[in-house]
């Protein structure tokens, strides 16, 4: 058995993982990691194949795909709400559709980089997010994230971009996908307690941020930093349609949070609880975990990573 595993998503990036699989590895190999690989067959296997892994000890479990590939391979480094006892480490090597966590940590998409990060050891301490929230089928379900969460418009998006085609990179498949969203989007009333402080509101979308980007480079928290055990929450509250589509730009450049707009807010958290009367998706990473009620909390310094 091998230092390093690394859990390969072929279908990740409209199946460019696996098409360019061989070729990655062996600009690896030539790199001079040693490596096993593992190609997940189905969504959800990554996360049982980290947590082996985790289990065996291996030093260091890379995830090879997007940000939904990242999330799975992360779940597998905790269970019963809690990180599982283990020195493993978690790295990176992007090559999927919305690739915003590595945008936040710096990632390479080169092979060869990345072997060189992966080689170094070079860790950074970093928080994770803990979402409880109600399984489609009912009942509760416990959900980890490194990058971004939210319930409101943004599950809508991400429905639409695992159940339609890919575009040619993650920035056009997010961005039709949220132009498509908005045309039917009604916003939603929501309860949202930030450590204990209580709002009833319209809204759009709270955002539960751990680093900045999502929807394949909206720049939604610029205030987020991975380790300083808080979570950014980010409410656009009751936004029309024409108001939200003059407003994307802003968001990618991560300039809305000083537009002066009133229906935007920002603040920091450890606890967050978001529930509506009506139907509302919550995304974590890109991947739907299921609905409203949820609970947002932070998990500070859970998970030691590769990086830059």
């Amino acid at each position: 058995m091998k230092d390093t595993l690394i859990i390969v998503n072929p279908a990740s990036g409209a199946g460019r993982t696996g098409r360019g699989w061989p070729a990655a590895a062996g600009r690896l190999n030539d790199a001079g990691l040693d490596f096993d690989f593992v190609m997940t067959s189905c969504p959800g296997e990554a996360i049982e194949l980290s947590r082996v892994a985790v289990g065996e000890g291996r030093p260091l479990i890379v995830a090879a795909g997007g940000d939904g590939t990242i999330n799975e391979v992360v779940n597998g480094f905790f269970e019963a709400g809690e990180r599982l006892a283990s020195d493993s480490r978690f790295g990176v090597l992007p090559t999927g559709t919305g690739g915003d966590f590595r945008r936040t940590m710096g990632f390479p998409q080169d092979p060869a980089e990345a072997a060189a990060i992966f080689r170094s050891g070079r860790t950074r301490l970093i928080d994770a997010g803990r979402v409880t929230c109600t399984a489609a089928g009912g009942g509760p379900v416990v959900r980890y994230f490194v990058n971004i969460a939210d319930a409101g418009i943004g599950g809508d998006v991400v429905a639409r971009v695992n159940n339609g085609r890919r575009l040619i990179n993650g920035e056009l498949t997010f961005t039709l996908a949220a132009l498509l969203t908005l045309l039917r989007w009604r916003n939603k009333p929501m309860t949202v307690a930030i450590d204990g402080v209580k709002r009833e509101l319209v809204a759009q979308q709270v955002v539960v941020a751990n680093c900045q980007y999502f929807g394949g480079g909206m720049r939604v928290a610029p205030r987020a930093i991975p380790d300083d055990g808080l979570l950014d929450i980010v409410i656009a509250g009751d936004m029309g349609t024409w108001e939200n589509l003059r407003g994307l730009s802003e968001i990618r450049k991560g300039a809305h949070l000083d537009s002066g707009n009133p229906k935007i807010s920002h603040s920091l958290a450890k606890r967050v609880e978001v529930s509506s009367p009506e139907f509302v998706r919550v995304d974590t990473d890109g991947e739907q975990p299921g609905l409203l009620p949820a609970v947002f909390e932070v998990m500070p310094a859970a998970l030691e990573v590769v990086c830059p």
